[in-house]
């Protein structure tokens, strides 16, 4: 049964993904937690609006207004974590606690520029031969109760471009500066990449930590769900302890 002081939680998927992504966490908190994923523009349900951060900021406080139980955790992945933190500059009296994961890596200056090809790759290859290989390798990788619901969501690799392309040179660790809730950094330990400035946004924020997931990469939530549930659980239940 949800306590009266829980949390409501919001879940913002990653690149090319949709809320089915967040099946696992859904099913697991659903029980403790008010709890709603979302699909940004261009993305699930709403693969046809065009992608914009003032729409996905949008989308998350509309999901935060839904749950009718005032500020939110809002747990954001990769692309949805960045997002996330536009949101949490954007609509600070919304947000009660931010779960960044994958999402702790400057999109500016020379680290953007492999994500600026890949960006400029993806529209060149035929969106259907994207999509088997991707339904492969989340096959071959995971079981089918946490990925099947991503895989019939389908991808959306036509807004790869648009979204990274408004995501990359904006976004540092001086984005931790304009997050006026407390911050748990939540990454695979092999996610390398997207770890890669989590000790600089940890520093620029007062109330921010990292915690890890041993042996994940950079699709935490899948690749150990329950470690996963269990981190973004302990950290509401932290929140509400705050209250």
């Amino acid at each position: 049964m949800t306590a009266t002081n829980a949390p409501p939680i919001v879940l913002v998927h990653g690149t090319r993904f949709s809320a089915g992504q967040w099946s696992p966490q859904l099913a697991a908190l659903q029980e403790d937690f008010p709890v709603a994923a979302v699909d940004l523009p261009g993305h699930g349900t709403r693969s046809a609006q065009p992608w914009s951060l003032n729409a996905a900021t949008e989308i998350i406080a509309s999901a935060v207004d839904s749950l009718d139980r005032g500020p939110a955790l809002v747990v954001g992945h990769s692309l949805g974590g960045y997002a996330s933190l536009e949101f949490a500059r954007r609509c600070p009296e919304q947000l009660r606690g931010l779960v960044l994961t994958g999402a702790s890596a400057s999109t500016c200056g020379p680290w953007a520029t492999p994500y600026r090809w890949v960006a400029g790759l993806i529209p060149r290859i035929p969106a259907d031969r994207l999509a088997r290989w991707n339904d492969r390798l989340l096959r071959r990788l995971y079981p089918p109760e946490v990925v099947e619901a991503t895989i019939r969501s389908g991808y959306a690799f036509h807004t790869v471009s648009a979204a990274w392309g408004e995501v990359l040179g904006r976004f540092d660790a001086g984005a931790m500066r304009h997050v006026a809730a407390p911050v748990l950094i939540l990454n695979g330990e092999k996610d390398t990449v997207f770890r890669s400035g989590e000790i600089d946004f940890v520093r620029a924020h007062p109330h921010a930590r990292v915690e890890l997931i041993p042996r994940a990469g950079h699709l935490a939530n899948f690749d150990d769900p329950d470690a996963f549930t269990e981190a973004v659980r302990r950290f509401a239940r932290h929140l509400s302890v705050r209250s």
